[in-house]
């Protein structure tokens, strides 16, 4: 699955395991979560859009910790199961519900 792969990595290229497939119960202040909201197959090779939200304490804080976990989506392409990365767009995201100041990235990735 696209999720474990990008969970995984992004634990590993940021040397945290505060990274999620859904908003824990009790969130720390500082974590990370992933969610496909989309795919599609042709000719036996899946993209997939994955949305990456990027919380934080602060609205600059997490704007800055945005940056971080772009940068590292980016080395994704390294994993060769991935042929392609790309940024779509990101963009404050604070989640009012929560009261919670995150940051949302939206990548379209090629994969294997």
């Amino acid at each position: 699955m696209i999720e474990i792969i990008v969970m995984d990595h992004l634990k590993a290229q940021l040397s945290i395991d505060e990274v999620y497939m859904e908003v824990p119960d009790k969130p720390p202040k500082k974590f990370i979560v992933i969610e496909k909201t989309g795919s599609k197959r042709t000719d036996y090779i899946n993209s997939a859009t994955i949305a990456v939200q990027s919380y934080d304490e602060t609205l600059y804080k997490a704007a800055q910790f945005n940056e971080i976990v772009k940068n590292a989506m980016f080395r994704l392409v390294e994993n060769n199961s991935i042929g392609k990365i790309a940024l779509e767009t990101d963009y404050n995201f604070t989640d009012t519900s929560m009261k919670r100041y995150r940051y949302q990235a939206v990548f379209d990735i090629t994969h294997y």
